[in-house]
Formats: C-alpha cells, structure tokens, sequence
C-alpha cells in the first residue's frame, strides 16, 4: 500500500495492548464482533486494522472509545478454541489514521475507512548513529529487566533499518499504555528514537533502585533466617546441657515485665538490646550475670510513677532536727581549735596543711581530729589551716607566741 493511500477493512480492538510494525504476536479474541471481523477476513486478504482501546474493560467501544492510530495486521494464523474463543498470531505490518466518523458495523462487525502514514524524519547518519546508541542502551535494558529474553537483543542487532530498530524495541518495552501509543503515533524516525532512548533511561534507572531494594531485603531476610537458625541451635544446645528451661522461662519472664512498663523510648530501645544480647549469650556467662542486673534496675526503676508529697511542717521539722543540730556543732567547731604540737614550725605547718585538706575533702574527720587535743599543745582554728592551704604559705614559719594562746589568722 502507497503512502496516503485510502483503505476500508474490518477493526479488532485491543485491551492493553499496543502493536507495532513489525511485530509477531499471539491474540486472543472472545468478542462476537472480533470473531466475525476475524473470519471475515480469512474469507478476503487476510488484512484488519489494528487498534488499541482508551479503556481497557469497555466491552462495545464506539468511535470515541479508540485511539486513532493503529495499524494493518496480516492474519498468520487462526485457531479456534473450545470454550469458544479464537486464537490468532498477526504480524503488524503499516500505521494508519483511522476516520472515527466513518466507524460502522453493518455486516456485525466493526469497519473504518483509515489512510496509510507515511515515515517522516531525516535518515541520515545522525540517525543510525542514534540507532546504534539505542541498541546498547537496551543492551542494558534487558541487563536489569529478566522479562525479555537475550534472543531479542540477537534479532535487533541483525536489523539495520532505524525505522524498523525504533518498533522492535518500542514492543519490547515495559512501560503504559499511553506512552507506547504516543511511540506509535510519532511518525519521525529520529524523534522516535529518542523518545525510546529516553525512556529506557529512565527505565533502567527505576530498575536498579528496585534491585537495590531487592537485595537488601534479601540480604535482610537471610539474617533474620540465620539468626532464627542459630538461636534454635542455640536452644537446644541448652536443653541438652538441662538449663534451658528455667533460662528461658526467665527470659520470657524479663521481657513481659518490660513490655508492662511505661518506659522513655530511649530506655525501651537499649532495654530490648540488652535483652536480645542476653538471649544470645550463656546462663552461667560472667557478662550474662552483668546484662541481668542490669536489666534488673531498670524494671526497678518508678518509670513515670510520681510519689505524693508530704506537706506537714511539723514532720518536716522532726525528722530535720537531727541534721540540724549536727551542722551547728560542725559549725562550732570550726570555731574552736585544733591541737599544733609543741614541734618545729616546719612541721606545725605540714599538720595544719594537712587538717586543712582534710577540712576540704572530709570535714567530718577533720573535725575528730581537731577534737583529740593533748597535753601543754597549742591551738588552731580549723579556718586558719584551711586559709593557709588555699594561700599556700606552707613556708612561713609559726610565730613563737602560738605556743602560748590560741592563734587566729
């Protein structure tokens, strides 16, 4: 058929579907009006026009139901099939523009006057080099999509026409039924291939995250199998040693507990670690014995448990008393003093250094010591040792007078 040329021929619609010059396919057709087309034809050329419908579950599609590019399929084979249906292999051949407002089905099946498209576009070397381009990118394609079989690839390098590369890969790839029909209608060659270029990039690059997605859950499922494997070796290893059971039963017992708590989230998360460490980790292990103790304060923790306060001033001062009248005599005796030994001065100041680090870090000792006063000794006040150490005149030698009354500094 010439370019332009002007055709009448039964339709066969299509549910999602789109076939393209070129192309081999098997179709199964249970339609009345389909199989009357269909045997139509085989009485004539062979010949029907091809053409996918809008919405895939419209039983009757009327002119405004179907796309307006199709093509012209030349019948291969029919078979018709026990329940009824028929079984048919077409083979695409050229596209067409249907004319909706001649669609009609007089003879009890569906007819349309259409024209023959021609290829538009430059053949040039831009486009075979195009061509070349989008073979090796399906190269890849078909890499990361298992659905099409290597054979196809064979065929297509086999194939030098642009136009005919262009369809062959158009068929083969796994993307809506929109974008296939706008493949179908594009008549330049090289607008084609790139629009095929670009959504096999596309493509490709949507199947590379689902691989990344698929093995890391592969990946994720072998360590939960490995983990369920070796706990269950693990087990019972355990009830062969005959400490399985209490050791479980406790287990079962810690986790219950924290599931009743009401704990932070933070506290929960490093409570269920500890716990799924010590499912792992022998009974009688000293690090076993540390993670239960653990566990153990944490149940023992008043997680978000607030106790009420008691407001009697009169109980408050009771039990208060004695902490009050301890810190007045520790303040008393800060005033009094403490013993200096008749000795050297350099050692009277070693002592009072001494009671005055005590008198830093431990008062109370301090103040035992500044009471076991001795004999004909001289007295310091605690303050002056602590004022010497914070001064740090351990050098300074002790006046003489300190031997005979108290010395304050």
């Amino acid at each position: 058929m010439s370019d332009g040329a002007m055709i009448t021929l039964p339709v066969l619609p299509l549910r999602d579907i789109v076939v393209f010059p070129h192309m081999i396919v098997p179709l199964f057709v249970g339609r009345e009006k389909s199989i009357r087309a269909l045997e139509a034809v085989m009485a004539e050329d062979k010949q029907i026009i091809l053409v996918t419908q809008k919405e895939a579950d419209t039983e009757d599609p009327d002119a405004d139901g179907l796309y307006v590019t199709g093509i012209v399929g030349s019948i291969l084979q029919l078979l018709k099939l026990p329940d009824g249906a028929v079984k048919v292999l077409v083979e695409g051949g050229e596209r067409v523009n249907i004319l909706p407002e001649t669609l009609h089905s007089e003879h009890g099946f569906l007819a349309v006057d259409s024209h023959v498209l021609p290829q538009t576009g430059h053949l040039g070397a831009d486009t075979d080099g195009l061509a070349r381009a989008t073979v090796q990118q399906f190269d890849q394609y078909i890499k990361f999509n298992k659905k099409v079989a290597s054979e196809v690839l064979s065929a297509i390098e086999q194939v030098e026409d642009a136009d005919k590369i262009a369809d062959m890969i158009a068929s083969h790839l796994a993307v809506k039924i929109p974008e296939k029909q706008d493949l179908l209608e594009m008549l330049d060659v090289h607008q084609r291939l790139e629009k095929i270029f670009e959504l096999m990039e596309n493509e490709i690059g949507a199947l590379q995250v689902e691989k990344r997605v698929r093995n890391r859950v592969k990946r994720q499922m072998e360590k939960t199998q490995r983990e369920y494997y070796l706990n269950e070796q693990m087990k019972a290893i355990q009830k062969e040693l005959g400490d399985g059971e209490d050791g479980r039963g406790e287990l079962e017992e810690l986790e219950e507990q924290l599931a009743t708590l009401k704990m932070p989230k933070a506290a929960r998360e490093k409570a269920d670690a500890e716990l799924r460490k010590l499912k792992n980790m022998g009974p009688m292990s000293a690090e076993a014995t540390v993670v239960r103790n653990y566990l153990d304060w944490m149940l023992a923790v008043p997680w978000k448990k607030a106790s009420r306060l008691k407001k009697d001033i009169k109980v408050a001062a009771k039990s208060s008393m004695p902490i009050i009248m301890a810190w007045r005599r520790s303040r008393t005796g800060l005033s009094s003093s403490l013993p200096c030994s008749s000795a050297p001065s350099r050692s009277r100041d070693r002592f009072c250094v001494l009671l005055g680090r005590l008198a830093l870090a431990k008062p109370r000792l301090a103040s035992r010591l500044r009471g076991q006063q001795a004999g004909n000794m001289c007295a310091w006040p605690l303050a002056a040792c602590v004022t010497r150490l914070k001064s740090a005149a351990i050098a300074v030698p002790i006046s003489d007078q300190c031997r005979a009354r108290s010395c304050r500094v």
